[in-house]
């Protein structure tokens, strides 16, 4: 079994920054991308950022410029530098995996954190 474990969302002013970690654990063969998602109230979930095990990343129009993915292998966890925060980023963040274990290959899902971007 696999597990996705968030952190560091938050309560922040608009313009302030914050950092989302997500770490992978258990029977773990194989991580291949990973990703941050987010869902607002009443809208669909939506990618934010997503990275693959070569470190290529792909990012929402809306956060270019503005939020950062990285990605420690050693650690199976991604990161999600968030900086220049608006209201609108507020949502409920997930942590996504592609993950193969002995047995199969899965999406994953962290639980989610929230970050609210408010003064």
């Amino acid at each position: 079994q696999v597990q996705l474990v968030e952190s560091g969302g938050g309560l922040v002013q608009p313009g302030g920054s914050l950092r989302l970690s997500c770490a992978a654990s258990g029977s773990i063969f194989t991580i291949y991308d990973m990703g941050w998602y987010r869902q607002a109230p009443g809208k669909q979930r939506e990618l934010v950022a997503a990275i693959t095990s070569g470190a290529s990343t792909n990012y929402a129009d809306s956060v270019k410029g503005r939020f950062t993915i990285s990605r420690d292998n050693a650690k199976n966890t991604v990161y999600l530098q968030m900086n220049s925060l608006k209201p609108e980023d507020t949502a409920v963040y997930y942590c996504n995996a592609d993950v193969s274990t002995s047995r199969l290959r899965n999406d994953y899902w962290g639980q989610g954190t929230q970050v609210t971007v408010s003064s």
